[in-house]
């Protein structure tokens, strides 16, 4: 592929229902139409270069994280494509952790899953727990874990695999800022190495510090995507105006926003 990442024409639908009997009753007959259709994305496209480093923006439901889990292959688009050059990884809190089981054997059980023997595991396993700097946690169920925690897990046996396509959905606004600087530093040496990753994050800052393009989204849709000098100042001109917004007006606006996208479908 020329291109690292191609996304066309996604969109990814649920279906919202009032009452359980309805989520039954849409099973056993489908003939019949039950509960309400959702878009969480619509008509979404966009492609990334080898080596972008691709920021996710937008207000809370916007679609970020779906976007994400979908061009990391964790769930599929309901319509569209998604083509990569390569493979792909996304750290999120708890994304395929087992609360069951201990940091150590999730570990082996992802590694497992990903296609490495054992031999691969031992060697990587050290690594993996020294930069997660879980100490005698790694051997405590997931269950007992802090958010901060979970993300530290998950960061470290993603950046370890070593894959072409990282996806990071903010795994760094939870824990401590020591470890979310050393993470950073981390993905300075992906980037250089010639990694696409993509970022989803509602820090400013660090999306100024370090991506190169903005993809914004509102409500599911492609605002706008570019470089992140072009879209971050309109993205955060309007952030402005949307934090001053009361409860009844944001809520007038994202009833707007959707009404627009169900006439679209029409």
């Amino acid at each position: 592929m020329s291109k690292s990442v191609i996304v066309e024409n996604v969109y990814k639908k649920y279906k919202l229902y009032s009452k359980r009997s309805e989520r039954m009753l849409d099973l056993l007959l489908p003939g019949k139409d039950y509960g309400e259709d959702f878009y969480a994305l619509q008509n979404v496209s966009f492609d990334v270069e080898h080596g972008d480093i691709v920021g996710f923006v937008g207000v809370n439901g916007s679609g970020k994280s779906t976007l994400a889990n979908i061009v990391a292959g964790v769930i599929p688009q309901t319509e569209g494509e998604v083509k990569l050059d390569g493979q792909a990884s996304l750290i999120a809190v708890n994304a395929g952790l087992d609360k069951k089981l201990t940091g150590r054997e999730n570990i082996e059980l992802k590694l497992l899953m990903l296609g490495f023997n054992k031999t691969e595991i031992a060697s990587m396993e050290e690594d993996i727990i020294e930069f997660s700097e879980l100490g005698k946690f790694i051997d405590q169920p997931v269950k007992s874990y802090s958010s901060g925690m979970k993300s530290r897990l998950g960061f470290s046996i993603s950046i370890n695999i070593d894959p072409d396509i990282l996806l990071i959905d903010e795994a760094l606004s939870v824990g401590d800022k020591t470890f979310a600087q050393k993470s950073l530093d981390k993905m300075k040496e992906f980037k250089e190495s010639g990694k696409t990753m993509f970022f989803v994050s509602h820090s400013i800052g660090q999306m100024k510090e370090f991506c190169e393009k903005i993809l914004w989204l509102e409500f599911g849709e492609v605002k706008m995507y570019g470089d992140v000098n072009e879209v971050l100042p309109q993205y955060e001109e309007f952030l402005n105006h949307y934090k001053k917004m009361s409860k009844k007006e944001k809520k007038d606006f994202r009833k707007q926003a959707l009404a627009k996208q169900s006439a679209k479908l029409e």
